[in-house]
């Protein structure tokens, strides 16, 4: 479906966001619209998923849009596939609570459906007050209508969710609560407006477009996945680090997320609504990495902009700069950026006029810096003024529990951006691969377990019948069957202990949603066997 061009904004510098939905979320969006028509030229695109994708992208080869506003699933699926901004709307936990209010007022079987992630501090707090209300996470349109099938084969009647699910629910012949309220779609536009405003900044300053892109965090804490006792530890010191203005130095093996970490603990501190921006100070020249950072003055080098350039210091100033592989900063840089930690200032290249900057700085490495300390590959001073606090993000085959559940999260997603829908059974089969995927070192950790379950999901794809078998991963992915090394040990997931179903649901305090997934079957299986007394 190609959809009309809207003739361009009366103001040339008047922000243009389009808001994108095919849900009964488009009448909110057009509601607040009206709120912000003064401010930004706002248009609905009434489109969803890969239609919404080919159209916009149509559309940015003639015209300029500064930002996109959307919500769960089809918010998730145009953020992986376009280049420009997208804002997430995101209900807060007061939306929920009082949808879940309106639902009890029509039935008191109620459950609450989410997008990929499910809500643990509504669980506890339904814990505490004895209220049983079922969540229940979806990827794709075939997983939510699957979800509200096994609710209301459980005896619900009202399900809370965003606009698809309230869709699917309605078809289904269940009530359907919308979950967002006017706030936090309100939210969203001035998260929008703002990020508008920032990459048109930096556009008048000539940035490239690729730094532009990072002036916001795109993940936060729940990106962090895992129960394991580790990763539980490692989000609690990224809550109370985020309250902190202090420096915090990141530490782990290749693919530990500690990228994920920087946004998270942007994120969840004061200064979320501030830019974010991240450099890899291994992947860039000296000389480029010294203006790029501290930006340079107009005739500093052959080749500098016109009316000079400022670099991320003052791009971020009020947020967060992110440096990654901070081990692979050349010594002369360290002596620099170590000044601008203690005076608050940046100097341009070729400049003489020390420019104010309140900036947070968080790094990371994979290296040993205590070791590069010793060696007089690092600064000593800066190694310590980087890391007043610190968190080490453990490897994969230190969590070794975490991994069925983040290869199913990971296969899912990758099935779902080719199309592909999920066997109802993938969980079973994953267990049954445990043992495979256990005794593997996972060097890439987390990446290369998202890699392979990329590469898996094209072969399954491809193939909708074939049964995810450890001989069929073995095929696709050989290099699981390489030796661990006796210098890595590996901890092997602990052997299915014969219970029964009643002692597993007891083990998981009633949850039905855990003890299906720790049997390995679907929910309507055990709900099946409980009526039938297994």
């Amino acid at each position: 479906m190609r959809l009309p061009a809207r003739p361009a904004a009366d103001l040339p510098d008047k922000p243009i966001i389009w808001t994108v939905s095919i849900s009964r979320l488009s009448d909110l969006f057009r509601d607040i619209t009206l709120e912000f028509d003064d401010r930004a030229s706002i248009e609905p695109i009434p489109l969803g998923f890969e239609d919404a994708v080919r159209h916009i992208r149509e559309r940015l080869e003639t015209e300029r849009c500064d930002a996109v506003i959307a919500a769960g699933s089809n918010a998730a699926y145009l953020k992986s596939r376009l280049s420009l901004p997208v804002v997430i709307a995101k209900a807060s936990g007061f939306d929920v609570m009082q949808a879940l209010a309106r639902a009890r007022k029509i039935t008191p079987h109620v459950g609450l459906i989410t997008y990929q992630t499910p809500m643990t501090e509504l669980a506890e707090f339904l814990g505490t007050f004895d209220i049983a209300i079922p969540q229940r996470t979806y990827v794709t349109e075939e997983d939510a209508r699957a979800q509200i099938n096994e609710l209301k084969a459980a005896g619900i009647k009202a399900i809370v969710g965003a606009g698809l699910i309230t869709d699917l629910a309605e078809e289904a012949g269940l009530a359907g609560v919308f979950v967002y309220s006017a706030a936090s779609i309100r939210q969203a536009f001035e998260d929008a407006l703002e990020i508008a405003r920032f990459t048109q900044l930096e556009s008048s300053r000539g940035r490239a477009s690729p730094v532009a892109d990072t002036l916001r965090a795109k993940h936060g804490l729940n990106d962090l996945r895992g129960d394991s006792p580790a990763m539980q530890s490692v989000r609690h010191s990224i809550e109370l680090f985020a309250k902190s203005p202090a420096t915090v130095l990141i530490q782990g093996e290749t693919g530990t997320g500690k990228e994920l970490a920087a946004q998270a603990i942007h994120r969840e501190s004061q200064r979320a609504r501030q830019p974010f921006l991240a450099v890899n100070c291994g992947a860039v020249a000296e000389s480029l990495l010294e203006s790029e950072l501290f930006g340079y003055e107009e005739g500093a080098f052959t080749g500098s902009r016109r009316g000079g350039h400022a670099g991320l210091f003052e791009a971020a100033n009020r947020g967060t700069l992110f440096l990654d592989e901070i081990g692979e900063m050349p010594l002369q840089l360290q002596t620099r950026l170590l000044r601008v930690l203690e005076e608050r200032e940046v100097v341009r290249v070729g400049g003489t006029r020390p420019v104010p900057v309140n900036v947070r700085i968080l790094s990371a490495t994979h290296c040993d810096l205590d070791q590069r300390v010793k060696d007089g590959r690092f600064r000593a001073d800066l190694f310590y003024r980087l890391g007043v606090l610190r968190v080490t993000l453990p490897p994969l085959r230190d969590r070794i529990e975490d991994l069925v559940a983040l290869a199913e999260w990971g296969l899912k997603n990758a099935l779902a951006s080719l199309g592909a829908r999920p066997h109802a059974n993938l969980h079973a089969e994953l267990l049954a691969c445990a043992p495979l995927l256990g005794g593997y070192a996972w060097p890439g950790n987390v990446r290369e377990l998202r890699n392979l379950m990329e590469r898996l999901a094209l072969f399954l794809a491809a193939e909708p019948l074939q049964a995810l078998t450890p001989s069929f991963v073995l095929a696709v992915a050989p290099e699981l069957a390489a030796a661990t090394k006796p210098d890595t040990p590996v901890k092997r997931l602990p052997a299915p202990q014969t219970e029964s179903i009643h002692e597993v649901l007891a083990r998981f305090n009633g949850n039905r949603e855990a003890a299906a997934k720790y049997l390995g079957i679907s929910r309507t299986t055990l709900w099946r066997k409980l009526n039938q007394g297994v």
